[in-house]
């Protein structure tokens, strides 16, 4: 039956399956509360201004009706600078709510992804994309809630001058459509110019990590000038992108700047007449300029809706990680008493058009080693991803002890099919915290078991704290750091563990204690190698021969050592060419093309 990479579903929509919960709309509404009963306050301010210059002009400045006009004044600007400070406080906390959210939201759908989905977003992508886009999306709700309130305050002002004079109300109006086309044409422009503008950050933090991990390389070939310009080549495009941005925003200020004065000016001209025929007091007067200007101050929202627009922007390229497709798993678990059974029935990869991997009626009997083998491009880490379901073939069905994997949970599929790879991802912590990491419960005991399986004991002894030394402070090499892997991979092994490379940074001697650890030490299981010597092949039960994407045979090594063609394989003599496995073993044609 076909198991289509269509299985994959899509993680971390807007209401989404990732783990990271969303705040919810209440530190939004905090911040849009807060905002909206300050700009109430800014409202009522001109009013009570003017009213109390009436009263003090009117009584001469004696106290009574003027002084509790006054002191209203001053309540109500104690209150606002009280509301600001709680629309700080409030916009910080959800600002730091938002962006954890996003960018725990991110973090899980990547971590949960496909890797082959996964792969086309480089190291430096994902961390910009992790940092910078997940703060800038983080502070796009309460910029939101700040830009509807900053909407509240022109139009509690032009209504109050409306109560006051509708002729000057009229003027005002008169001259707001102009302001509203400033920001429609602000909004349209920023939205492409913010995304090109993150997309090239991204790929300049991309160059730099690659340049970072290859800085021995590129310091022994004398390329670093050359690499400097690789590195920065794109910052001459980030820095048209930056000024076009700073251009749209400098015009959109320069046109409010403007038209903000001009409509003042006109407001008061009307109302210096509207004062001159007696419609208006001084007071009154008072309070329809400084109306004019809070309504004119809908121009001012261009920053706001600047940091709305680079929110929305930065949230759909970080959430785009959350999206990346991912593994559906089943409700089925293994039988207690398999003793591990792999099977692989009609499985085709396909990869960008091209079949990477075809395997029919390849089984590993429960408790068996079996080498996988064959030139680079082969298709080896390939088969060894498939084995344990970390993507789906295209076509067919793995079987481990009569169960298809697809059917399998979660927590059933990741317990008992474990990996080491060439290069372990460090955990965090200490050592034996990076050991422990896993989908069991491993006790101290078992870790220095572990350890002592993979050759790691001896050499984490020697570091300033033991297994209690933090990684990031053990000098660990590269072979070191692979035996750590193999000791997690022990610790935590299943009826099924699969090595892919995982012990090509160990010299011969150690790879053969590790391999005799391995049978004796760890709990017995079925075992798949990927193998580059022939030491390695020649110990396991069976070989898994693969050629352009295809198995060629399935026999032990003693067998298939008579084939020049497989010798070649090891680079152990001249490449044979049409030569017939022996008997047990299957041949098969390689489709042209494919590769690893």
């Amino acid at each position: 039956m076909p198991t289509s990479g269509s299985r994959a579903r899509r993680t971390g929509k807007a209401g989404g399956a990732a783990s990271g919960a969303t705040p919810g709309r209440a530190p939004e509404a905090l911040v849009l509360l807060c905002s909206v009963a300050s700009a109430a306050v800014t409202v009522a301010q001109p009013y009570v201004l003017g009213r109390t210059l009436d009263l003090l002009l009117r009584d001469g400045g004696t106290a009574g009706a003027a002084g509790r006009w006054l002191m209203l004044s001053a309540a109500l600007l104690v209150g606002e600078l009280l509301l600001d400070s709680l629309t700080s406080l409030f916009t910080g906390r959800c600002n730091a709510a938002w962006t954890a959210s996003v960018r725990s939201r991110a973090l899980d759908g990547l971590l949960r992804a496909v890797p082959d989905r996964a792969r086309p977003y480089a190291p430096g992508d994902v961390g910009t994309r992790l940092t910078l886009n997940a703060a800038d999306a983080g502070a796009a709700p309460a910029a939101r809630a700040a830009l509807a309130a900053s909407m509240a305050t022109p139009v509690g002002a032009l209504a109050a001058l409306a109560v006051v004079d509708l002729w000057v109300a009229a003027c005002v109006l008169a001259g707001l459509p102009a302001l509203g086309f400033v920001l429609r044409a602000f909004a349209r422009d920023t939205g492409a110019s913010v995304g090109a503008y993150q997309k090239t950050q991204a790929e300049i933090a991309s160059r730099l990590l690659e340049a970072m991990e290859g800085a021995a390389t590129i310091n022994a070939a004398g390329t670093r000038a050359r690499e400097r310009a690789r590195v920065l080549a794109p910052l001459d495009r980030l820095a048209a992108q930056g000024r076009h941005m700073w251009v749209l925003h400098g015009r959109a200020l320069a046109r409010s700047g403007v038209l903000v004065p001009l409509l003042t000016l006109a407001a008061t001209a009307v109302g210096g007449l509207r004062l001159a025929s007696g419609a208006l007091s001084v007071g009154e007067l008072l309070a329809v300029v400084r109306y004019a200007q809070l309504t004119a101050g809908i121009g001012g929202a261009a920053s706001l809706l600047g940091a709305v627009v680079r929110g929305r922007e930065a949230r759909n390229r970080t959430l785009a990680l959350a999206r990346v497709p991912a593994l559906v798993h089943g409700t089925r678990r293994l039988p207690p008493a398999g003793r591990g059974d792999l099977e692989l029935r009609g499985v085709r990869v396909v990869r960008d058009g091209r079949q990477v991997l075809r395997a029919d009626g390849v089984r590993v009997p429960g408790g068996a080693t079996a080498a996988v083998v064959g030139r680079s491009g082969a298709g080896k880490s390939v088969l060894a991803a498939v084995a344990g379901r970390l993507v789906d073939p295209d076509e067919g069905q793995v079987l481990l002890d009569g169960v298809r994997l697809d059917r399998l949970t979660r927590d059933a599929l990741r317990t008992e099919v474990g990996y080491a790879f060439e290069r372990p991802a460090p955990a965090g912590g200490t050592v034996a915290e990076m050991v422990a990491a896993g989908p069991r419960r491993v006790s101290p005991e078992q870790v220095r078991e572990a350890c002592r399986a993979a050759g790691a004991d001896g050499f984490v002894r020697r570091l300033p704290h033991g297994y209690d030394t933090p990684l990031a402070a053990a000098p660990l090499s590269g072979g070191e750091h692979q035996r750590l892997g193999l000791a997690r991979a022990f610790a935590h092994a299943g009826r099924l563990l699969i090595l892919d490379d995982a012990t090509s940074g160990l010299d011969t001697a150690t790879e053969h204690e590790v391999d005799r650890a391995l049978r004796r030490s760890v709990r017995p299981g079925t075992r798949l190698v990927v193998a580059h010597r022939p030491s390695v092949a020649a110990r396991a039960d069976l070989v898994i021969w693969l050629e352009e994407g295809e198995v060629r045979a399935v026999a032990p090594h003693g067998d298939l050592w008579e084939l020049a063609g497989y010798r070649a394989v090891f680079a152990a003599g001249p490449a044979g060419a049409g030569q017939a496995p022996p008997d047990g073993a299957t041949l098969r044609t390689a489709p042209e093309g494919a590769r690893r």
